[in-house]
């Protein structure tokens, strides 16, 4: 069984080899200057600092946690690829300092009488159903859920990689539990709140992935959030990050190197 810091590292590494080996346009180097080592997942992995970047000391201040929401489908491929590459690695090195809300339903349509709901989906019948596993995920599984959600997002066949997706970071086993839950009328009834949320959109959304921040959304903040999530949570949250090696001093609210 791998620990929950592992883990973390296990899948940020992941995340960033897969953008590495997308080829695409951000393909970083590490000719970057150690101010920016942890400004991304990908210049950590690239730079061999990951591990440092983790284990950085994080000093609060008295602001509250930024919340990230992402509406999305399990299997929109640009909702994949944001979840992936944007929000899963910088929830995982900023955990202290944000709060992530995952709702899985997007474009759906909801039909039918309450109890009883019907879905339809963007992407087919198998989205549907991708959609009512990790919203079951969520409400069984706790924290350990964004694990098992990330690591389905990573897979080719997500539906295929539940069950050993959800197995593979806790010592229960919530399968069962999982599946009851999907196939009855308590998965019916959390994906009727999915919809219920997502339909209360101010303003109402236009396509997915479609982020919140703090509540809110506008285009200004969608597009920091595709190009970097995680700069934007640091500039909305004012911390000093020591690396463990006490050489490199960040602040992140305006990315300056300052003298530790």
């Amino acid at each position: 069984m791998l620990s929950f810091r592992s883990a973390l590292l296990l899948l940020a590494a992941a995340a960033a080899a897969f953008s590495l080996i997308s080829g695409g346009d951000c393909r970083p180097s590490c000719s970057a200057s150690p101010a920016q080592w942890c400004s991304s997942v990908e210049i950590a992995a690239k730079c061999g600092v990951l591990e440092q970047c983790f284990g950085a000391n994080v000093t609060k201040s008295s602001a509250p946690p930024v919340n990230i929401s992402l509406y999305y489908e399990s299997l929109c491929p640009g909702c994949r690829q944001f979840l992936v590459l944007q929000l899963m690695p910088t929830f995982f090195m900023l955990n202290d300092i944000m709060n992530v809300e995952l709702v899985p339903y997007g474009n759906a349509q909801e039909t039918g009488p309450p109890g009883n709901y019907v879905y339809t989906c963007q992407h087919g019948p198998e989205e549907c159903t991708g959609n009512m596993i990790e919203t079951c995920m969520l409400n069984k599984m706790g924290d350990d859920a964004y694990l098992a959600i990330n690591c389905m997002e990573m897979s080719v066949d997500v539906l295929k990689a539940a069950k050993p997706c959800s197995e593979l970071f806790t010592e229960k086993s919530y399968w069962d539990d999982i599946q009851k839950c999907v196939s009855g009328a308590e998965g019916n009834k959390l994906m009727h709140l999915n919809a219920v949320k997502t339909g209360a959109l101010k303003p109402p959304h236009e396509y997915v992935p479609w982020v919140t921040v703090n509540g809110e959304h506008s285009e200004d903040l969608q597009q920091k959030a595709m190009s970097s999530l995680f700069n934007l949570v640091c500039s909305l949250y004012k911390v000093s990050l020591g690396l463990n090696s006490g050489q490199v001093l960040l602040y992140f609210s305006d990315f300056k190197r300052i003298k530790p």
